[in-house]
């Protein structure tokens, strides 16, 4: 069924796509958490991201108020547990993946469900995932709020897989955190020019 062709403001379009910026735990605002429903909201826009086959690979797991705490003592425990058995233990490190998630709003695990049955390449579902970060990256932004996606703890451990809601053969991408700034100052953007980037063949 087709529809009448949607009108888009390109300029309130560029704007976004070029102030979307990442802002880290420092530049969190503490204990003032964001409304459930722009949460909800960015989720709503990541779900209509791109995706080959329609096998919409993208799983969130999203942890909030209390929930905070399960993931940080999750990632912090499974640190030490790792570490010890290798005995790379670092105490600044575990206290990091202890701390760190208490003081975001909201933190989405990002997940990437493996569809055996659609036999696509993996890079295309993962970049399927990638742009559905996008669209949460640019809704909170135009939302004014902190964000950032992250890869660090738990991402590549397979044993924290089931945590998540994942299977052996699916993929923990990292944690979106999602928080109110602590200051109205937005980060300057930082690029080359995209002529450096681009070869133009017209024969």
């Amino acid at each position: 069924m087709l529809n009448r062709r949607p009108i888009f403001n390109i300029e309130e379009i560029n704007k976004i796509i070029r102030n979307r910026r990442s802002m880290f735990v420092a530049q969190f605002k503490e204990n003032d958490p964001v409304e459930d429903s722009i949460i909800s909201e960015m989720l709503e826009n990541a779900n209509w991201a791109p995706t080959h086959k329609l096998t919409e690979p993208w799983r969130f797991r999203v942890f909030t108020g209390n929930g905070l705490k399960t993931l940080a003592d999750f990632q912090s425990g499974l640190y030490k547990k790792r570490s010890e058995k290798t005995g790379n233990f670092i105490e600044a490190t575990y206290q990091k993946l202890k701390e760190n998630p208490l003081k975001a709003s909201h933190i989405i695990a990002i997940g990437m469900k493996k569809d055996p049955r659609a036999n696509l390449p993996e890079m295309e579902e993962v970049a399927a995932v990638a742009m559905a970060v996008q669209n949460m990256y640019l809704t909170a932004s135009a939302h004014g709020l902190a964000a950032y996606w992250g890869t660090g703890g738990p991402t590549f451990w397979p044993e924290a897989k089931p945590f998540f809601g994942l299977g052996e053969e699916d993929k923990l991408m990292g944690f979106f955190y999602v928080a109110k700034p602590v200051s109205d100052r937005w980060p300057e953007g930082r690029r080359k020019p995209i002529s450096e980037k681009v070869s133009w063949i017209r024969e």
